[in-house]
């Protein structure tokens, strides 16, 4: 799109292009998602951002009617380079929160200048900027909808101090924090809800569908009658659990989160958008799977379905590898074992929530033989910690020929397994294990799906 087709899709309020650019008003200093109700400026006065960063480098302030911060992201499709996306995804998920640009570099295997050139050249900013303005739009969210004191809106955004948090949100927004939400005193809570935005429509019942056969008994539980999904979570040395649930005001997914994680916040909430979905454009790949008159019914009947992803890559992975030429349901038995036996038990106020899914360490560390003990077969056991000790990366952002192919080399995992990780770990939305069954019937036609064959293949598992 280029600035005038913009301008065009800003008069028409276009829902679908909230969050694919963002629009400055030179007169007033503000920024705004294209879906704003205040009143439209001139042409000329406007400048547009493919992102809140790039319009606050510039000097904008977000506008507090339409918050850009509940914008919905653009997919992992989006044209930046494989090594600006991954250190994004890992920015917007906190790991400049508690780490350093070396921390990040080192674990991506480059040098942290190459890090620095990498997202300049091609989001805009430098890493330190990301993650500024990805703190300060959790912190003003939860402002907002303020539940807890000031303290905690700090910590739980990222921020190390609270005079640190009170300077940069000064600094940007004009204002001191304590100027928004509720005023006087605030008491903590043992919860703190964020909300996720996303582009309608969103194919939630169905979402959970999907999730609710394959859920983890101990670790995830489905709700089809009140419509949650909640989970355990365990993040470094902390431990908690999150609910989430469809808002029935506007277009977000409301994230409940146990206090215990608030310091890993950000790192939930980019990881719950990564396990539903959220920055996918639903009406353009739904436009296109149309297209095929196969598909076509299927997504008349669901539209906006998405793809599941995961909250955590590993764990996706070994479900995986329990379905490997089994039911859905024996490979959920198998996941509920291993994480009766090789996970932690955790208290949590939700029905049948008591388990954390076992870590890639705990893992790698065990025997084939105590692994085979739930069950499995001995070459599933051995399958299982060699992938615990592959150190595959499996996270949104990774380069996908190289992940898929470190997969395919651990023994045991084959092309179904690795395809089906990718489209649900690293978010690959043109993955299809073309090997499965349902699939196996309509491959000759999937070219004409690409680059959304990932959607097109939970269409035809749906039915």
């Amino acid at each position: 799109m280029d600035d005038d087709a913009r301008y065009r899709a800003l008069l028409a309020h276009d829902a679908r292009f909230d969050g694919v650019f963002f629009v400055g008003v030179t007169t007033t200093g503000i920024y705004c998602r294209p879906i704003c109700r205040a009143r439209t400026p001139g042409r000329a006065r406007c400048r547009f951002f493919r992102r809140a960063a790039e319009a606050e480098r510039e000097g904008f302030r977000a506008c507090f009617r339409c918050r850009p911060e509940l914008a919905p992201g653009k997919a992992s499709v989006d044209a930046i380079s494989t090594l600006a996306r991954a250190a994004a995804a890992r920015i917007e998920a906190s790991a400049l929160n508690e780490g350093s640009v070396d921390d990040l570099a080192r674990e991506m295997g480059v040098t942290a200048r190459h890090v620095r050139r990498a997202v300049q050249h091609e989001i805009g900013v430098s890493p330190i900027e990301l993650a500024m303005t990805c703190r300060l739009a959790l912190a003003k969210q939860l402002l907002h909808d303020r539940e807890m004191p000031l303290v905690d809106v700090a910590f739980a955004s990222g921020f190390s101090s609270v005079r640190r948090f009170n300077a940069a949100f000064r600094e940007r927004f004009g204002r001191a924090p304590s100027a928004l939400g509720k005023r006087g005193h605030v008491r903590s809570t043992p919860t703190i809800t964020a909300s996720l935005g996303f582009r309608a429509p969103l194919a939630w019942r169905e979402l959970l569908e999907f999730l609710g056969p394959r859920s983890t008994l101990g670790v995830e539980v489905v709700d089809l009658d009140a419509l949650t999904y909640s989970r355990t979570v365990s993040i470094g040395d902390r431990r908690g659990w999150f609910r989430a649930s469809r808002s029935t005001k506007r277009d977000t997914i409301d994230v409940e989160v146990s206090a215990s994680l608030a310091r890993s916040l950000m790192t939930v909430t980019s990881r719950a958008r990564m396990l539903f979905d959220l920055d996918a454009e639903p009406r353009a790949i739904d436009r296109h799977l149309a297209r095929d008159a196969k598909l076509r019914p299927l997504v008349r009947g669901a539209p906006g379905v998405r793809v599941p992803g995961a909250f955590d890559g590993f764990e996706c992975a070994v479900r995986a590898v329990l379905g490997q030429q089994v039911s859905v349901r024996a490979a959920t038995t198998f996941a509920g074992r291993l994480a009766h036996a090789f996970g932690e038990p955790i208290e949590t106020p939700i029905a049948n929530l008591d388990r954390t899914f076992p870590t890639a360490a705990r893992i790698a560390a065990s025997r084939a033989e105590a692994i085979g003990k739930i069950g499995l077969t001995r070459a599933r056991s051995e399958t299982l910690v060699a992938l615990a000790r592959s150190n595959v990366v499996l996270e949104a952002g990774t380069d996908v020929a190289t992940a898929v192919a470190a997969l395919e080399a651990v023994p045991g995992i084959g092309p179904w397994t690795a395809q089906y990780v990718a489209m649900r770990a690293l978010r690959a939305p043109d993955a299809f294990p073309d090997t499965d069954l349902v699939l196996k019937r309509v491959r000759d036609r999937a070219d004409a799906w690409s680059p959304w064959r990932a959607y097109a293949a939970m269409h035809f598992w749906r039915n």
